[in-house]
Formats: structure tokens, C-alpha cells, sequence
């Protein structure tokens, strides 16, 4: 109960955090800062994700005793979250916690919340990928060296298209293609899911209405038919 009570009140700041640190991290790789700017972003960058360590070790904290072993095994993710932003390109896995508030507040119906989700991510997918990915190719060597074509990587990464244009040479780049690519993979998933479920609703819907004036026709042809029989009995 505390700990739902937890999540529930840090649900908002957490996605505030997030979108902090999305600024941060953008105006950080795109503006090449220095000198006090790049203080300024590194600041905000290490502030939240001291939020986020404060998050999960409170989580950890107020999960039940008997079974607090089972939320960390189950929550390893969450534990990615925290420590592998130590590496500098990717901190953008703090932005995960976009996608999950997205989630939770994308509306009532079913196919509206997929739809919104699906979109959203999709476009923080690329806009952060292509931040990550220039972030640890800029000055390597690489194709990918401004911010324009580590958009277009990105874009032809996550629909698997890859023209092979432009690829990362280093490993936290070629790491971050293979978090897009299976991003990418899902995502599609989704849409293609929820489409068929569009395909077989409006199936289903073309159904009943067809058997619903079917039995309209047959309900009809037995009040005739009842018509007649009277008939013929008055005569007789």
C-alpha cells in the first residue's frame, strides 16, 4: 500500500524529471556546449537522475518485506534505468519513464490510448535515439556527425529499412542500433495488431448487422405466412 501510495505521488515529478533531462541532454548534444553551459546541462542531467536512484531505492524500500526479492528480480529494468545512465550515451534509458506515465494517461479507450502510445514513442524513440547515436559518434570517424543525420539514421533505423548510408563505428553507438532496431520491431507490432483488431471489429460489426436483418426477413416472412394461415381458416 505505501509503496503504491509512492508511485502514485511520484508519478508526475518523475515525468517532469524526465522531460527536464530530455531538454538538458538535446540542448547538450545539439548546441556541443562548453564552459558554463555545459555545466549548467551536466547539473541538470546528474540532479535527475539522483531522482530516479531516490525512486528506485524508495520503491525497494517500502516494497513488502516478503517480497522484496521478488520486486527486484522483476524490476531489473528499473535497475538498468538507474545505473547504465552512468555511461554517458545512455542516459536516454531515463526516458522510459515518459513512455510508462504516456501510458497510464493516454485515455479510456483501448484503441485511442495504443494509438496515442504508439505515436508518442515513436517519435521520442527516434528524437532520442538520434541524440544518443550522435552523442557517442560525433569526432570518431563516422558518417554520423550532426544532428540532421542522426535523424535520418534513426528514422531508417526504426523501420528497419536501413540503407546502410550511414552506420555507428563505436560500440555504444552499434548498442544503441540494436535498442532502435528491436524498438522498432515492437512498435510495428503493435500497429500491425492494432489494425487487425480495426479489420476483425468492423468484420464482426458488418456480421451482426447482416444476421440482425436476417432474422429481421424471416421474422417477417413468418407474420405473412401466419397472415395466410388466418386467412385461409376464415374461408374455410
Amino acid at each position: 500500500m505505501m509503496q503504491r501510495r509512492w508511485q502514485t505521488l511520484t508519478e508526475w515529478p518523475l515525468l517532469v524529471s524526465s522531460v527536464l533531462f530530455l531538454v538538458a541532454y538535446a540542448w547538450q548534444v545539439i548546441g556541443e556546449l562548453q564552459g558554463i553551459s555545459n555545466a549548467v546541462a551536466e547539473a541538470i542531467i546528474w540532479v535527475t537522475w539522483a531522482l530516479f536512484l531516490i525512486d528506485y531505492l524508495a520503491n525497494l524500500a517500502l516494497a513488502p518485506p516478503a517480497r522484496r526479492w521478488r520486486w527486484f528480480y522483476t524490476h531489473l529494468f528499473d535497475l538498468a534505468i538507474v545505473v547504465l545512465p552512468m555511461l554517458r550515451p545512455l542516459r536516454v534509458l531515463r526516458l522510459v519513464t515518459l513512455l510508462s506515465v504516456i501510458q497510464r494517461t493516454a485515455g479510456n479507450a483501448i484503441r485511442g490510448r495504443i494509438i496515442l502510445y504508439v505515436s508518442s514513442a515513436s517519435a521520442l524513440l527516434v528524437f532520442v535515439a538520434a541524440l544518443a547515436v550522435l552523442d557517442s559518434e560525433r569526432g570518431h570517424g563516422g558518417g554520423i556527425q550532426t544532428f540532421g543525420d542522426a535523424v535520418w539514421w534513426a528514422l531508417a533505423t526504426v523501420t528497419t529499412v536501413g540503407y546502410g548510408d550511414l552506420s555507428p563505428v563505436t560500440t555504444e553507438g552499434r548498442l544503441i542500433a540494436v535498442g532502435l532496431m528491436l524498438g522498432g520491431i515492437a512498435l510495428l507490432g503493435v500497429v500491425t495488431a492494432t489494425l487487425a483488431s480495426w479489420i476483425v471489429e468492423r468484420v464482426a460489426a458488418h456480421d451482426t448487422e447482416a444476421d440482425a436483418a436476417t432474422v429481421g426477413h424471416i421474422r417477417a416472412l413468418e407474420s405473412k405466412i401466419d397472415e395466410l394461415q388466418s386467412m385461409m381458416r376464415a374461408r374455410d
